[in-house]
């Protein structure tokens, strides 16, 4: 890689014949030579990655045989010229990654030969000119993470060509256009972290070449579509962080290739679709903090790609599937917060890729003795304030990541096992509000990351280790009513 520096030298514009001019990846500095306009004959101009200030000059807008114009990742300000729209054989412009201000040109919708525009990550404002519907070759529009407001025109919709969509990351308000509906070729839609409103347009569902729709962090209303069961060939679907209601429609099984599905922090209600257990390609489900009840469906043993499953803050009852991780992939488990009865499922004990579990918050019962294993990579587990018995596992002090441990407010007997004291990288321990006896483990010293003690409310008795004067990193100590 070469290491350029210095700025671009306005002699630069002697070279008339020059075509071709890749200065990219570079450490150059200062503006950009208004003197590069002369270049009358120059299709292609790279002066990306580089250490770029200042305006971008409106003379490059004299460069009428251009046709691939790079200056993303540099820290260009001020405006986009309306001169850019001279540019009738541009192609490709991106002007990504930089420090741009002010409004879109409506003169940038006469750059009729356009495929690929690329905006994205600066501080543009203002609407989106209506001229824009006039790129009707376009496939790839990336506008994300600027300052844009104003609805969403129509005319994006009639870009009959469009591949990839990204307005995400702005305060767009108002609707989705229907016609978007009509947009067959694409293939991902991301409108995520904006202000829009009213309900989802049922004409999305047909978007039979969609693969990613983000729809998350908005104002959105009313249910979702049926008709986003003909997306077959999607594979990420986000609605969360919105206001949407009604049931989740049984047509969401129909989407065989779905690999992240996240429908969380909305009033979704009625059950989960036993039609979930066809989606043999998820790898991610979030249903969380909605009104969802009933059983979890058994259906959902089917998903062995499942990594992360998170149905946490519902009202969901009834007993956990037993073998909810049958894949042998699931990492991330939270169903903490609902209703739920019956034993911790048996197939946990040999779950071996758990890394946060939250079980905590429900009526879970059963002797759980017997029921945790051996975990390499647990980081977090809380089973805490539910109806759980008998003793603390000596399998604890096998889990060499683990960093927080809650059990608090159950019926546990017995013992507080000294194996723990092997779990030395444990930050905080709560085993409170239980019916434990003896003593505190000597073992406990050995925790030297412990931030967290929690052994309150239990029966235990006998002295407090010297050994806790190795806890040098302890914080807070709870000990009280035994």
């Amino acid at each position: 890689m070469n290491k350029l520096f210095d700025v671009i030298p306005p002699q630069i514009s002697y070279l008339s014949k020059l075509v071709y001019l890749d200065l990219a990846c570079n450490e150059l500095f200062g503006r950009i030579p208004p003197e590069i306009g002369r270049l009358r004959n120059l299709t292609i101009l790279y002066l990306f990655k580089n250490k770029l200030s200042g305006e971008i000059p409106k003379e490059i807008g004299n460069l009428k045989s251009l046709v691939d114009l790079k200056l993303s990742v540099n820290s260009l300000t001020g405006s986009i010229p309306p001169s850019f729209g001279s540019l009738k054989k541009l192609t490709t412009l991106c002007l990504s990654k930089n420090e741009l201000s002010g409004s879109i040109p409506q003169e940038m919708g006469d750059l009729k030969s356009l495929v690929e525009l690329y905006l994205y990550e600066n501080q543009l404002n203002g609407s989106i000119p209506t001229s824009l519907g006039n790129l009707t070759t376009l496939t790839h529009l990336w506008l994300y993470t600027n300052k844009f407001s104003g609805t969403i025109p129509d005319d994006i919709g009639k870009m009959e060509f469009l591949v990839h969509l990204f307005l995400s990351n702005n305060n767009f308000t108002g609707c989705i256009p229907k016609n978007f509906g009509n947009l067959e070729k694409l293939q991902t839609l991301h409108l995520y972290r904006n202000q829009l409103s009213s309900s989802i347009p049922e004409e999305l569902g047909n978007l039979k070449s969609l693969v990613g729709l983000d729809l998350s962090y908005n104002n959105l209303t009313g249910g979702i579509s049926p008709k986003f069961g003909n997306l077959k060939k999607l594979q990420l679907l986000y609605l969360h962080n919105n206001q949407l209601f009604g049931s989740i429609p049984k047509e969401i099984g129909n989407l065989k290739s779905i690999v992240d599905l996240g429908l969380s922090e909305n009033q979704l209600n009625g059950s989960i679709p036993a039609s979930f257990g066809t989606l043999t390609n998820l790898e991610i489900l979030h249903l969380r903090d909605n009104k969802l009840s009933g059983p979890i469906p058994k259906e959902i043993e089917n998903l062995k790609k499942l990594t992360r499953l998170h149905l946490d803050t519902n009202q969901f009852s009834g007993h956990l599937p037993q073998h909810i991780c049958q894949g042998g992939q699931l990492t991330n488990f939270s169903v903490h917060n609902n209703n739920l009865t019956g034993p911790i499922p048996r197939s946990l004990k040999t779950c071996t890729s758990l890394f946060r579990v939250h079980l905590e918050g429900n009526q879970l019962t059963g002797n759980v003795s017997e029921v945790f294993g051996v975990y390499p990579n647990l980081d977090f587990i809380d089973v805490s304030h539910n109806n759980l018995y008998g003793e603390i596992s000596h399998n604890w002090g096998q889990c060499p990541q683990l960093k927080t441990l809650l059990m608090a407010g159950n019926k546990l007997t017995g013992s507080i096992p000294p194996e723990i004291g092997n779990a030395n990288k444990i930050h905080v321990l709560d085993l409170s509000s239980n019916h434990l006896v003896g003593v505190v483990p000597k073992e406990f010293g050995r925790l030297t990351s412990l931030v967290k003690l929690m052994l309150n409310g239990n029966q235990l008795s006998g002295r407090i280790p010297s050994e806790f004067g190795s806890l040098t990193d302890l914080e807070y100590l709870d000990m009280s009513r035994n």
